[in-house]
């Protein structure tokens, strides 16, 4: 596992235990020789792991919109800060270049990010395993909403594998590392010609 792709927060949120799990997280990355991929802001949580990743002599890329970088919310001290031009070309760069991705607490964007790329996961486009790490509970309503969504159906039981959650950074990671993505033919079912 060369790079982890994480999503989280431009804002720290309120409860300090998000910043800790964030540096603990960098500062595992950097003492299992992975490197951070992050959304290239110098703010809140996404600020904390870049930092925390970088001052310990690991490999950081950010990838963050042009539109962005010049309001002024990059980590401009990084050696690998890359401009793309929209939010889409942010999204496939950061895909393409990890090899799994990891959701901190964050908001709207942190959310829409990670289940972007669960889709793909789901759809095949990639094999990659997809986590949240779940601090202080913070994704409790989201992955009861997720176990609903497979009860009503919308989801099939077989891909609640694609999705990982922990609390604690290096036992996600643990997963992580781990990880066999499950063997489902997405086109078909949805065509109806299985029943998996």
């Amino acid at each position: 596992m060369k790079r982890i792709c994480v999503f989280c927060g431009s804002s720290p949120g309120r409860n300090p235990e998000y910043t800790i799990v964030a540096e603990k997280l960098g500062k595992i990355l950097v003492e299992q020789k992975i490197g951070l991929v992050y959304g290239g802001g110098d703010v809140g949580l996404m600020g904390k792991i870049a930092h925390m990743v970088f001052e310990h002599g690991g490999e950081v890329i950010g990838v963050i919109p042009k539109a962005l970088a010049e309001k002024e919310v990059a980590y401009k001290g990084l050696s690998d800060l890359r401009v793309v031009s929209s939010m889409h070309e942010r999204k496939a760069l950061m895909a393409d270049i990890s090899d799994a991705f990891i959701s901190l607490p964050g908001g709207l964007g942190t959310i829409e990010e990670f289940f972007e790329v669960l889709t793909w996961a789901q759809l095949g486009i990639h094999n990659k395993p997809c986590g949240f790490l779940n601090v202080c509970g913070y994704f409790d309503y989201l992955i009861e909403f997720l176990e609903r969504a497979v009860d009503q159906g919308f989801i099939k039981q077989e891909h609640k594998a694609l999705f990982l959650s922990d609390d604690d950074p290096e036992k996600l990671l643990t997963q992580i590392k781990s990880y066999k993505p499950p063997k489902i033919d997405k086109v078909a079912w949805i065509l109806g010609l299985k029943n998996s």
